[in-house]
């Protein structure tokens, strides 16, 4: 376990290689993946469904991954809108999709960290879904938020919380978290956000078959990518890996670990 939560822990996507990328083994993970968390594709429909912005509302998604939810929302709400993300493969995927859907003159790619982009355009929504480490944490990542964010917007927040508390140290690490106040449960979640001056007005949060989708998929990626690369430096690490993350997997992050976009305004 100890070995896993080395390798897997979500803060060690701030440890960014020189040349502006995140760290290899989650882009070997994540490569056929075009939401890069616990969402399905209907969630994520339903979560635009839910906050029905007009057309042409701008959207600014920071470590937006492969676009999925600007592409989507482009598409399926005729938004105009920014994503930035440190990796060169997710933005890649990012604009052919918005070339499959028919919306690259809506959206643009950035390519860069999102934890100090300036957008000269305030947005309607803006939006950082599993990825509150550029801002050190939710209530750091609400405030690089509202830097982006026109008077009476909307932030989404995609984070993760307890399902059920952690019984002991060995379900923190199977669940691949430093600390079990790293996360708190559902309503200590909820709670913090108006503790941090925002009212939260909308909610998605993933089940047990989205996180089931999000992470056996890592699971195919990861086996392809051993199957090409036999003398990869990172094979090793990468073939222990997939030894034992699906029996880690149901036996922890399945059954304790919730995660959820949630959608809140400034009071």
């Amino acid at each position: 376990l100890e070995g896993r939560r080395n390798s897997l822990s979500w803060k060690d996507r701030l440890r960014h290689h020189p040349a502006m990328d995140i760290p290899r083994h989650f882009v070997i993970r994540e490569h056929d993946h075009r939401i890069h968390n616990p969402f399905s594709e209907h969630k994520l429909a339903l979560l635009g469904q839910a906050l029905k912005p007009r057309p042409n509302a701008r959207l600014l998604d920071l470590a937006c991954g492969s676009g999925e939810m600007l592409c989507t929302w482009a598409r399926d709400h005729k938004m105009t809108g920014t994503g930035v993300d440190l990796s060169p493969d997710f933005l890649a995927a990012a604009r052919a999709r918005a070339e499959e859907l028919g919306v690259a003159d809506r959206t643009e790619f950035v390519h860069g960290d999102a934890s100090t982009y300036v957008t000269d355009e305030p947005a309607d929504i803006a939006a950082c879904i599993g990825a509150t480490w550029i801002g050190d944490g939710v209530a750091g990542t609400i405030d690089l938020l509202r830097r982006g964010l026109r008077p009476g917007g909307i932030i989404l927040i995609g984070h993760p919380f307890w399902r059920q508390e952690p019984p002991d140290e060995a379900t923190v690490v199977g669940c691949d978290v430093g600390e079990r106040d790293e996360f708190g449960t559902l309503p200590e979640l909820l709670t913090q956000f108006g503790d941090w001056g925002c009212d939260v007005v909308e909610m998605v949060l993933a089940d047990q078959d989205s996180w089931d989708r999000y992470a056996a998929a890592q699971w195919l990626s990861t086996r392809r990518w051993l199957d090409a690369n036999p003398d990869d430096e990172m094979y090793d690490q990468m073939r222990a890996e997939l030894t034992d993350a699906p029996a880690t997997y149901a036996r922890y992050r399945r059954e304790y670990l919730g995660w959820g976009v949630f959608a809140v305004m400034d009071r």
